[in-house]
């Protein structure tokens, strides 16, 4: 497994070591020893989620103001635009974003440490989006910051209004977000 730093430094792009020949291809999509070496971290992970979604469909900006997640991510089938902001106050990034294109075809993995925001745009007609949490899901600490958000200006690749779910057509920007992190 490679890990390569983003502009976001905490935020990792892994790449496993894929194994393919004419049959098709293998490859560990998790291993606990290979991620702590390539990313010299030691993180415990708790739950798992997948969820499948339409093309357009714009899942974030998410985040959890206590028990906040880290997450592995991955797309088992499809093609995503993965976002990931640094909403973490003292950190030297904050307010900035990366976004990196997940596929089926690239089996890349974003590691997105705890303190970020997150969220996606489906690409293809779907996906599948799988991911790892090193926190449990607490719905009452769950917030969302406007995918539209003009201070962060995500360069999100759709020609339209993506598809939104009313919590996330209701997100706030991240200047209001952080103004009510205890709300």
């Amino acid at each position: 497994m490679i890990a390569t730093p983003t502009a976001i430094p905490d935020v990792l792009i892994l790449e496993p070591k894929v194994f393919g020949d004419d049959r098709g291809f293998f490859f560990e999509s998790f291993n606990q020893k290979a991620f702590q070496e390539a990313t010299g971290l030691d993180v415990q992970f708790v739950q798992d989620n997948h969820s499948k979604s339409a093309k357009n469909v714009l899942r974030g900006l998410h985040y959890q103001i206590q028990n906040p997640q880290g997450k592995l991510v991955r797309v088992t089938q499809g093609e995503v635009f993965d976002v990931a902001v640094d909403i973490r106050k003292d950190s030297k990034t904050y307010g900035l974003w990366v976004g990196r294109l997940l596929s089926a075809a690239n089996k890349q993995q974003l590691w997105i440490p705890p303190g970020l925001a997150h969220g996606f745009l489906v690409l293809s007609e779907t996906a599948d989006f799988l991911y790892k949490t090193t926190d449990y899901y607490s719905p009452k600490f769950e917030r969302c910051i406007a995918w539209n958000d003009p201070d962060l200006a995500i360069q999100w690749p759709t020609d339209g209004a993506p598809t939104l779910s009313e919590k996330d057509r209701n997100g706030i920007f991240l200047k209001a977000a952080i103004n009510n992190a205890s709300r």
